[in-house]
């Protein structure tokens, strides 16, 4: 009997936990829940009516992997870049990179082709950078953009929390719109610098890279940045890089 070609995929992040039902090539499901305090019964209960299919895990929180461990036993599959991911690892300590990020980069040599930078606006923003010759090569960690507001308003006694949006104009008119400015022009510019700092130390290629954006805020703040190349968002980006690593080794 042929082998079902559907698989679960499951990124856990410090906030969230993403669940996708998958075939080889596309995501048919999703479903999400919040990683604190996540227990084996509830994993069961996101996962309840999906088939008991091999699931494919890449987690930034390792002391929650025992309870997907528990949830789903013999079915787990835990991307590690020990694994064979089908790119080179091209960096001095791999074991210290994110196995998100790894699936990021997975993706994007293989969906987008390489080389690729793809930014991801999680609680951290992170660059992942791959190589002409599909190799991950490195990156680069800043603070994420809800982080760095929510540290105003918890650092500061005047300083209220915000719920982002773009800002009316860029001189703000009253406190929340000066905040409103600082995080979305602001970060537009932080992000705008880091990758053109990237490209400028990339070495020529015949083929610009491809950049890809993805995570909570990435249409948002992508949608108001220079556009000197189109830069895609793809919100699934990590689940497609679990996806492919599953293909593989399934």
């Amino acid at each position: 009997m042929a082998r079902d070609p559907r698989q679960i995929l499951i990124d856990v992040g410090n906030g969230r936990v993403k669940f996708g039902l998958a075939s080889a090539t596309a995501i048919l499901e999703r479903r999400e829940h919040a990683t604190p305090g996540l227990s084996a019964a509830q994993v069961r209960q996101v996962l309840d009516g999906w088939p008991a299919l091999p699931a494919i895990l890449c987690t930034v929180v390792p002391a929650v992997l025992p309870v997907f461990q528990e949830a789903l036993g013999a079915r787990l599959h835990v991307l590690t870049h020990q694994a064979d991911l089908g790119i080179g690892i091209r960096y001095p300590e791999p074991a210290s990179i994110g196995p998100d990020r790894l699936a990021n980069a997975i993706a994007l040599a293989h969906q987008y082709g390489a080389p690729g930078i793809g930014i991801d606006f999680g609680t951290a923003v992170t660059f992942d950078i791959v190589a002409a010759d599909a190799c991950y090569i490195g990156g680069i960690i800043a603070p994420g953009l809800r982080l760095m507001t929510d540290y105003l308003h918890e650092r500061t006694a005047l300083l209220p929390r915000v719920d982002l949006r773009e800002p009316p104009h860029a001189i703000g008119q009253s406190t929340q719109e000066a905040i409103l400015a600082g995080a979305a022009i602001g970060y537009r510019g932080m992000v705008q610098g880091l990758l053109d700092a990237v490209k400028a130390e990339l070495p020529p290629t015949p083929r610009a890279p491809v950049v890809v954006a993805t995570g909570g805020d990435a249409a948002w703040i992508i949608q108001g940045m220079r556009a000197d190349q189109p830069i895609h968002v793809d919100p699934d980006l990590t689940l497609h890089g679990l996806r492919l690593f599953g293909n593989r080794i399934l």
